[in-house]
């Protein structure tokens, strides 16, 4: 497995969804790529991150609008 195809299964591999054959080919990788590992931890950090977020209805109106227009506009 190369990095790409590891980024591609990173929401399949967190969910479980992967194939045995997939998921040890997955960690293999994991285990020799220093940047893989990296990006698992930040992937991981993330979610961990969001989850701790109040749920989007408790937020006021103008805020929730603020923050759509923010991702909607957003671009890498």
């Amino acid at each position: 497995m190369d990095c790409d195809e590891l980024v591609e299964l990173v929401t399949a591999f967190l969910d479980g969804s992967l194939d045995p054959a997939t998921e040890q080919r997955f960690l293999a990788h994991l285990a020799e790529c220093d940047g893989c590992e990296a990006y698992m931890d930040q992937f991981r950090q993330t979610i961990a991150l969001v989850g701790e977020l109040p749920p989007p209805e408790t937020l006021a109106p103008n805020v929730r609008a603020d923050l759509l227009t923010a991702f909607r506009n957003w671009s890498s």
